[in-house]
């Protein structure tokens, strides 16, 4: 069988040429986009959104945002010629091999890397070290403190991911943030989570960012067609990443062991024995969250296990962050503020402009 025979065989419940839609409208939706489309036709309109934010902003450059995930991969993969470079934000928390796959696949297309590392250490955060700089703790209290639940995912989220990426803007555009815009191309899709479905946009302005996210309108079954049109499925041996052909759509071994990218382990949204299967597969991975355990333990703090949260604690309400397609809560999940409160660690103004402010640091 030829690579184009094999990459056009059926997808599951999806054969080439189905049109496919959500069930439901996305709140965000444009006006068009809530329709049924085959995957030629989603394509077609992935490219559509691109140009239209090109068309409508004053952009200086466009950047594809590769986390090492499926979906991620995709974008990369069917906007390839479109962006001017690559970035993955490295958090520090992850497995040093969804990093390699992703500096591995933009060497194989020939497209610029940026690795970006964030300000503040994950070790630091959990363990105290990072005092607030504005808001209400400025120079007294940590950002955070002890490994995070739910509620501390906005503050994981806000200093591995999110930082890295404003600096990187600023870089670029420095103060002329109203007459330059970079575009950052995502990911997201209406039907990975309620989360998504309810806030994602494909185009989301914000500041001197715009936020672009060509497959938003992709279902599920568009996804699995996709796959199945470009990813190697020839009984041979693979070359590294399924690479194996010019227009192959690569594979993040991580994302075949885990179901998840990898590149962030913060811990704020594990499922149980999440640890257990990472070290299965990563152990060098897992040893390290497990020595970083024992240190936070012995400095006395009580949020010392990695991906545990004490019980009767509050839970996190707020949209998940633009890059988090996993991050979602489980029932019983807990954190740590109302603990503090009740411990007199803070006072309730202070838990109340915590959450209200997203700890900003």
């Amino acid at each position: 069988m030829s690579h184009r025979n094999a990459r056009r065989a059926p997808a599951g419940d999806m054969f080439p040429g189905m049109p496919d839609q959500l069930t439901k409208r996305p709140p965000k939706a444009g006006a068009g986009d809530h329709v049924a489309r085959t995957l030629d036709e989603a394509i077609a309109r992935s490219h559509e959104i691109l140009t239209e934010a090109l068309d409508a902003y004053p952009v200086v450059g466009t950047f594809w945002l590769s986390s090492g995930g499926g979906d991620s991969g995709a974008v990369g993969h069917l906007m390839r010629g479109r962006f001017d470079a690559v970035l993955h934000v490295n958090t520090g928390t992850g497995i040093p091999a969804t990093t390699q796959y992703v500096h591995d696949v933009a060497a194989a297309w020939g497209d610029t890397l940026h690795e970006l590392h964030p300000k503040n250490a994950y070790a630091d955060l959990v363990r105290g070290k990072v005092i607030a700089t504005t808001g209400p703790n400025k120079g007294i209290r940590p950002v955070w403190k002890g490994f995070p639940g739910p509620a501390g995912h906005k503050v994981m989220y806000r200093h591995l991911k999110d930082e890295p990426l404003m600096r990187f803007r600023r870089s670029i555009v420095g103060n002329e943030g109203r007459t330059r815009k970079i575009i950052y191309l995502s990911g997201m899709r209406w039907a990975e989570t309620e989360r998504r479905f309810r806030n994602a946009e494909a185009i989301d302005p914000d500041g001197a960012i715009i936020w672009v996210s060509p497959l938003v309108h992709w279902t599920d079954a568009h996804m699995r067609e996709y796959r199945a049109r470009y990813r190697c499925q020839q009984p041979h041996e693979h070359a590294a990443h399924r690479l194996c052909f010019d227009e192959a759509l690569p594979l993040n071994e991580v994302t075949e062991h885990l179901h998840m990218s990898g590149e962030c382990l913060c811990g704020a949204y594990a499922k149980p024995g999440e640890l257990d299967e990472i070290e299965f597969f990563y152990p060098q991975t897992a040893a390290r969250l497990r020595a970083l355990e024992r240190a936070v333990e012995a400095e006395g703090i009580p949020a010392c296990k990695w991906g545990r949260k004490p019980p009767n604690s509050a839970q996190d309400s707020g949209p998940a962050g633009r890059l988090c397609s996993n991050c979602v809560p489980l029932e019983g999940q807990t954190d740590l503020l109302a603990d503090w409160r009740e411990a007199g660690l803070i006072t309730t103004d202070q838990y109340d402009t915590f959450t209200r402010h997203e700890n900003a640091a």
